[in-house]
């Protein structure tokens, strides 16, 4: 066992496979993650432009006077 271990931990080619490995690996979860914050911040963008057109939108309706929000309300209101 311990003549396999050290032909594996002393072989150039077997450690530079190795190395490799290990840093496509990292590589791939470093795009991934990567992957995550792009959608996240993209999710918040259109969260945040949502937001701006409710508060617009709330901000017009509360300056009509009652009797228009309500008759402009009507037209959202289901039968």
């Amino acid at each position: 066992m311990s003549a396999l271990l050290d032909f594996l931990l002393t072989n150039p080619a077997i450690l530079g496979i190795g190395a490799a490995i290990l840093a496509a690996f990292g590589w791939g979860v470093r795009q991934r993650l990567a992957g995550e914050r792009a959608e996240r911040a993209r999710q918040a963008a259109t969260e945040a432009a949502a937001r701006e057109v409710a508060d617009q939108i709330q901000n017009d309706i509360g300056a009509l006077p009652a009797v228009a929000a309500r008759k402009e309300l009507r037209s959202w209101a289901r039968d």
